[in-house]
């Protein structure tokens, strides 16, 4: 959970600055794609999560 809310924090800044600077565009294309797989994986680690696998019995 916590990689989820830094990689949101990390395309959020990155959105803000390539947004507010000049020239700085690819800073908003990162930004977005850092998005983007932290939602992929936010979606894969979370539909996994509800299965416990025991060991053993």
């Amino acid at each position: 959970m916590v990689l989820f809310l830094l990689l949101i924090l990390v395309a959020l800044v990155l959105g803000i600055i390539g947004f507010a600077a000049h020239g700085l565009f690819y800073l908003l294309v990162i930004g977005a794609v850092v998005l983007l797989i932290d939602l992929v994986y936010a979606a894969v680690r979370f539909r996994r999560g509800g299965r416990k696998h025991r060991i053993g019995r």
